[in-house]
C-alpha cells in the first residue's frame, strides 16, 4: 500500500514508567449543567460528579426543562437545557488551565422541551472552528460530541450556531483533563467510536469506573463470543490510557477459533484521517502448552506482526500517525498460537481540523473590556473576528494569522462616560467611529498614538477640552481624517469653535493602506458623474482624495518614463512598468475609448476600497486628471503564473512551489468569499490573474469583473451576461446565469489542474475540444497519477500530496456546484498537501506506524517496508 511509504516499520516497544497522577477526586473536572438555576449545584446520583449552573459562563439564551416523560431514563445533567432562539451564534466562555490536554464533551437531549416535537439541526463550534453538526433524530436519545484537544489559550469557547430555522440548544458541557502522554499531541481528535467489546451487562461505563470519565458503550457481534473473568481488577499500573477495569474484564473471540476478528468502517468523507487505539488483556490463566499470540493487519498489510497479551494486564496498541484511505482491520492468530485472538476495547478518533486562528489575544482582551465598560448591547459572542461570517457587528479584521481588529464602529450605540483607554490596545486600528453617543470628558491623547489610524469620527458627543496637538498635526498633514462636529464644549488648538462643525478631511493617506467604506459612496458618485460628462472636460480629482496617494498625470509620465515599458494589455487599456523612488510599481491606464475598461475600472476601484489581504494585489495610488485615469499597484517581479507554467519557461516550478502558489491564491479567494462583508465573487480566476512576487508568493489580481454578493439572504447573483474566460467559467453559471461563490471554486479548480499538469485548459484531440478536467478524469480512470503531474518534474513530488491535490481539484470542477467544496475547505486540504510534502523533505525520525503501551512485554521482531 502506498501509505506505507509514510511510515518506518519498526516496533516501538518497552515499558512505560510514567505513573498515573490523576486521582479519582474529580480534580480538574469542569461539569456544567446548561440551564440549571443560577448559583446552584448538585452531585449526580449515578456518577457522583458535581455539576454547576452555566449562568456564569454565558449571558444569552433561555433556561428550559425537558418533558417529564424523558427524565427517568436519562442522567440528571440532561434534565435542563439552554436554548438560543435569538442570534446566529451564541457562545460559552470557560476559563481553563493552559497546557492541559482535555476531553471536551458537549451533550444534547432534546426531550421535547418546547412541546413542538420538531427535531432541530444546528452547528457546534469550538472557538472560531467548526466542531460538528448536531442533528437530533430522536427526542429521547442523548447526542454526545467529544473532542480531545489542547487549547492554546487559557479559555475555551463553545458556540451554538443557527444554520436554519431550528433553535440550537445544549444540555451539558464537560471538560476532563487527560494525561498529556495519551493520544496524539499534535492533532485535535473527534470521537468516532469507543466500545467495550464483549460486554456481558449491556450497559455504558463512565466515571468513577473510568477516571477520565470517558463513556464506553457495550458492543457485541453475533459472530464473536464473549470472554470474561471473575477477577475484580485488570492492572493498568504502567498504562497511561487507563481503560476501566470493568471494560478490560471482558473481551471477544471469534466463534470459530481459526477465524480472525474482522472489523472495518467506511468514512463519510473520503479524505478523513483516523487514529485507532486497541486495548488488550488476557483473561484466562493459560496452561503450559497454551499460547495466545496474534497479528494485526490493515487493508491486508501487516500492521503488527505479533502480540502476546499479558494476564490481567492492559496492553494498548495505537497508531502515532494517521491512517489514511479505507479501513479494514483483521486480528488473527499466529502460526505458533494455540488460542484464537481477542480484543477487549477499542477507540477510534478522526482528525479534526481546527486550524482557523482565533483573534490576536491582545485584541480580544481589549475589545472584551470595551464591551464590559460600555455594556455594549450587541450579540458580541465568541471570537471577535473568526470565523469571518460570524465576526462581531461593527468590527472589521484583516486577513492575517492571527486576525487583528482594524475597524471599530460603535456609532449610535448608547455609549456613556469617557473614551475607554482600552481602545489604545487595539494597536492595528485604522478606522474608529464613536459618533452619535453620549461620551464625555476630553479627547484622550492615546488616540494619536494609534499609528495606523486613518479615520477618527467623534461627532455628536459631549466631549470637552482641547484637541490633542498630535491629533491636530496628523489631521493637517493628511494622514488622519478627523471629525469632531457637534461637540459644543470641545476646543481647537487655540479657541473653542463657535460652530458645531469641526471636520478635518483627509488630504492623502500614506501608500499601501486601504481606507474603509466611509468614502466609497463619494468616490463612486464621482466616477458615475465623470462617465456622464464629456470626457474632454475631465472631473474633479477630489472625488478620489480619500484613498491612497494621488498622482498628477505628469507624475505618472515620470513614474513610467513616458510609458516606455508595457507589462500587459486588457479591455481597460495597458499596464506599464514604473518606479516611485526606488520602488517598482505597475501602472494601469484607462483607455479613453474603452467602455468595458471604464466599467472594469469602476468595479476594481469599488472592490479595492474594501479589501486588504496579503494574497491580493496592493493599490499604491491613483491618477484622475481630466481624461487621464489610472491605478498604481505594487509591482510583482515574477509576473503571472501562466508564464511560469508555459512550456517555453525553462525555470520549472517545483512541486512545493506549486502547492504554495495554489495555497496563496486559495487564501485570497477565501478572504473575498468570507472575509468581506458583503462577500465578493472574483469571476475571472485564471492563471494570468495570479501574480508572483520575488519569493514566488502569489496574489490575486484584476478585479474588474468582480461582483459583490447580496446581503439579504439570497443564494446567488443573477447576471445579464456570463463573464469570465473560456475554460475557466463555471458551466452551471454559463447555463443558468446564476452566479455564486462556487463559480470561483470551479475556476480555481481549473487553475489547480493547470498547476498540477501544465497542460492547456482546452486542447484539441481529433477535431474535438477536450477540457483539462476531462483529460485528468480519463487518466484517473486508469489509476495513472504519475502521468497526470507535469512530466518536467521527473517524479520529484510526494505521491500522496499529488493524489490529494488532484482530488481537491476534481472536486472543485464538479459539474454541480453543491458538490464543490468551499474555499475554506480547499485551503484546509492544500495545507494538508503542503504538510505531507514538507514531511517527506524533512524525513522521519524512526517513528513506527504503531505503538504499544504495555506491561512486561518483550517483542524482538522486525518488519520490512512494503513497496506499493
Amino acid at each position: 500500500m502506498g501509505w506505507f511509504k509514510n511510515f518506518i516499520h519498526a516496533f516501538l516497544v518497552g515499558l512505560l514508567c510514567i505513573h498515573l497522577v490523576h486521582a479519582q477526586d474529580q480534580s480538574g473536572f469542569i461539569s456544567i449543567d446548561c440551564g440549571l438555576t443560577p448559583n446552584s449545584s448538585y452531585s449526580e446520583a449515578t456518577t457522583s460528579i458535581n455539576y454547576i449552573s452555566d449562568a456564569a459562563f454565558i449571558d444569552t439564551g433561555i433556561s428550559q426543562k425537558i418533558s417529564t416523560e424523558f427524565k427517568d431514563s436519562n442522567l440528571q445533567q440532561t434534565w435542563n437545557l439552554r436554548s438560543f432562539p435569538q442570534g446566529i451564534r451564541n457562545c460559552y466562555s470557560i476559563n481553563i488551565a493552559l497546557g492541559i490536554k482535555y476531553l471536551i464533551r458537549a451533550t444534547f437531549l432534546y426531550g421535547n422541551y418546547d412541546g413542538q416535537s420538531k427535531l432541530p439541526k444546528f452547528d457546534l463550534h469550538l472557538g472560531p472552528n467548526m466542531w460538528d453538526t448536531v442533528k437530533i433524530q430522536d427526542a429521547s436519545s442523548t447526542v454526545y460530541k467529544e473532542l480531545i484537544h489542547v487549547p492554546s489559550q487559557n479559555y475555551l469557547q463553545v458556540c451554538l450556531v443557527k444554520t436554519g430555522h431550528e433553535t440550537p440548544f445544549i444540555s451539558a458541557i464537560e471538560l476532563r483533563p487527560l494525561n498529556n502522554d495519551t493520544y496524539v499531541s499534535n492533532s485535535t481528535l473527534a470521537l468516532f467510536v469507543r466500545v467495550d467489546i464483549g460486554s456481558v451487562i449491556n450497559a455504558q461505563h463512565r466515571y468513577p469506573a473510568d477516571i477520565y470519565d470517558r463513556i464506553w458503550s457495550p458492543y457485541n457481534y453475533n459472530q464473536w463470543n464473549s470472554l470474561s473473568t471473575s477477577a475484580t481488577n485488570v492492572s493498568n499500573a504502567h498504562n497511561n490510557y487507563q481503560p476501566p477495569s470493568v471494560v478490560m474484564s471482558t473481551a471477544a473471540t471469534p466463534t470459530n477459533n481459526s477465524l480472525p476478528l474482522d472489523f472495518y468502517w467506511v468514512p463519510d468523507d473520503p479524505i478523513s484521517q483516523y487514529y485507532i487505539y486497541m486495548h488488550f488483556a488476557e483473561l484466562v490463566i493459560l496452561n503450559a502448552n497454551q499460547l495466545r499470540s496474534f497479528a494485526i493487519t490493515i487493508n491486508g498489510e501487516i500492521w503488527l506482526p505479533s502480540l502476546v497479551p499479558q494476564y490481567l494486564s492492559t496492553s494498548t496498541v495505537y497508531s502515532p500517525s494517521v491512517l489514511p484511505g479505507k479501513y479494514q482491520f483483521s486480528i488473527f492468530k499466529t502460526n505458533s498460537s494455540t488460542l484464537p485472538p481477542i480484543i477487549n476495547a477499542l477507540e477510534i478518533y478522526s482528525v479534526k481540523d481546527l486550524s482557523l486562528s482565533a483573534t490576536n489575544q491582545e485584541d480580544v482582551g481589549a475589545i472584551t473590556k470595551i464591551k464590559s465598560t460600555y455594556g455594549v448591547k450587541r450579540n458580541w459572542q465568541g471570537d471577535p473576528c473568526a470565523p469571518r461570517e460570524y465576526s462581531w457587528e461593527g468590527l472589521n479584521c484583516d486577513g492575517y494569522n492571527p486576525p487583528r481588529i482594524i475597524s471599530l464602529n460603535l456609532s449610535s450605540s448608547g455609549l456613556t462616560g469617557e473614551i475607554s483607554a482600552d481602545i489604545s490596545n487595539l494597536v492595528m486600528l485604522q478606522y474608529l467611529d464613536l459618533s452619535s453617543n453620549s461620551l464625555t470628558g476630553p479627547v484622550p491623547d492615546f488616540l494619536s498614538q494609534l499609528q495606523y489610524l486613518r479615520v477618527l469620527n467623534l461627532e455628536r458627543n459631549q466631549l470637552i477640552g482641547s484637541i490633542p496637538a498630535k491629533l491636530m498635526e496628523r489631521s493637517k498633514n493628511g494622514s488622519l481624517s478627523l471629525s469632531l462636529g457637534e461637540n459644543s464644549n470641545l476646543c481647537g488648538s487655540d479657541t473653542c469653535e463657535k460652530k458645531n462643525n469641526i471636520v478635518i478631511p483627509i488630504v492623502g493617506s500614506v501608500g499601501g493602506l486601504f481606507i474603509l467604506s466611509l468614502t466609497v459612496a463619494a468616490i463612486l458618485w464621482g466616477l458615475r458623474k465623470r462617465k456622464q460628462q464629456d470626457k474632454t472636460k475631465g472631473a474633479n480629482p477630489k472625488s478620489f482624495e480619500s484613498i491612497q496617494q494621488q498622482f498628477k498625470y505628469s507624475d505618472v509620465l515620470n513614474i513610467t518614463n513616458n510609458f516606455t515599458r508595457i507589462l500587459g494589455k486588457g479591455g481597460f487599456g495597458k499596464v506599464y512598468h514604473g518606479y516611485i523612488g526606488h520602488t517598482q510599481v505597475a501602472v494601469k491606464m484607462l483607455s479613453p475609448s474603452s467602455v468595458q475598461g471604464y466599467q472594469e475600472f469602476e468595479a476594481e476601484m469599488k472592490l479595492l476600497m474594501r479589501v486588504h489581504h496579503r494574497n491580493l494585489t496592493v493599490l499604491v495610488g491613483y491618477c484622475y486628471e481630466e481624461t487621464y485615469m489610472g491605478l498604481i499597484y505594487e509591482y510583482m517581479v515574477n509576473g503571472d503564473l501562466e508564464t511560469h507554467l508555459s512550456g517555453k519557461n525553462t525555470n520549472i516550478l517545483s512541486w512545493e512551489a506549486r502547492l504554495q502558489i495554489a495555497m496563496d491564491a486559495a487564501q485570497g479567494l477565501e478572504y473575498l468569499h468570507y472575509g468581506c462583508k458583503p462577500p465578493i465573487i472574483h469571476r475571472d480566476v485564471k492563471t494570468t490573474n495570479i501574480l508572483l512576487n520575488e519569493n514566488l508568493h502569489a496574489k490575486l489580481a484584476d478585479f474588474g469583473l468582480s461582483k459583490i454578493f447580496p446581503t439579504d439572504g439570497d443564494t446567488h447573483v443573477s447576471t445579464l451576461t456570463v463573464a469570465g474566460t473560456p475554460g475557466y467559467v463555471d458551466p452551471e453559471y454559463s447555463s443558468s446565469y446564476r452566479l455564486t461563490e462556487k463559480s470561483d471554486v470551479y475556476s480555481f479548480g481549473v487553475v489547480l489542474l493547470k498547476i498540477i499538469t501544465c497542460r492547456p485548459v482546452i486542447e484539441k484531440f481529433a477535431d474535438e475540444n477536450i477540457h483539462i478536467s476531462q483529460w485528468v478524469s480519463f487518466m484517473l480512470a486508469r489509476g495513472d497519477i504519475t502521468n497526470i503531474v507535469d512530466p518536467r518534474l521527473q517524479g520529484a513530488f510526494n505521491m500522496n500530496s499529488a493524489w490529494k491535490a488532484v482530488e481537491i481539484a476534481m472536486l472543485c470542477v464538479s459539474s454541480t456546484s453543491t458538490r464543490r467544496p468551499t474555499m475554506s475547505q480547499v485551503v484546509a486540504e492544500l495545507k494538508e498537501c503542503l504538510t505531507t510534502e514538507f514531511a517527506q523533505k524533512e524525513g522521519y525520525d524512526g517513528e513506527s506506524n504503531y505503538t504499544i503501551e504495555m506491561n512486561n512485554m518483550n517483542l524482538d521482531t522486525e518488519i520490512n517496508p512494503v513497496a506499493r
